[in-house]
């Protein structure tokens, strides 16, 4: 049972709570506080019951003065976004999907499911694909997703299909979105993070 845990961290240890730095002590401690009662209420695992972390938290507390930065930015991202929180949840995934992240699409399910979307439009989310359960929005929103994290590129059509449904503010909205959960997906695949099982 202590090897399955262990494996949670990937190419990683699993950092003990007892034996942080004041650093990494002040980053667990306000993570507890704002981002495993999200995910508690989501209803994905973020934390061990021996107060371990898992999935992106683990490798965050490398680098706790940067990442006390980058959770600012999710944070901010999330309340001061002009995005709803299924349009949030359908980038999301989108950007998981392209990366081929399996914490993250494991997570992101759950939160979709809170916000609304149903099943089979977070499997279809999760395998990369359309779906006919998307609302309009929600389908410029995964197109404009996808182009960015896959392609690198936007094309004018696209571009313009978005700007018409998200107005200027929300297209800044999607990138910087797409652009924390590619930082994201990107610490858990170099380090090899799987879902809990």
């Amino acid at each position: 049972m202590a090897d399955d845990l262990e494996r949670l961290g990937g190419r990683l240890r699993l950092f003990k709570p007892d034996a942080l730095t004041a650093e990494q002590r002040r980053l667990h401690d306000d993570m507890t506080v704002s981002w495993a009662p999200w995910a508690d209420r989501a209803g994905f695992q973020a934390k061990l019951p021996d107060g371990r972390w898992i999935g992106p938290f683990n490798p965050l507390l490398l680098s706790p003065v940067l990442s006390q930065a980058f959770l600012h930015l999710q944070d901010v991202e999330k309340k001061g976004t002009s995005l709803s929180e299924r349009i949030r949840q359908v980038v999301i995934l989108t950007v998981g999907a392209v990366w081929g992240c399996d914490y993250e699409r494991y997570a992101h399910a759950a939160a979709a499911r809170e916000a609304g979307l149903s099943s089979a439009a977070i499997e279809a989310l999760c395998a990369g694909r359309a779906s006919e359960y998307l609302k309009s929005d929600e389908d410029v929103a995964r197109r404009f997703a996808f182009a960015l994290t896959a392609e690198h590129r936007v094309n004018d059509a696209l571009f313009g299909e978005a700007r018409q449904t998200f107005k200027e503010r929300g297209v800044f909205d999607l990138i910087v979105l797409a652009g924390c959960y590619d930082l994201v997906s990107s610490l858990l695949n170099a380090f090899e993070i799987p879902k809990p099982a």
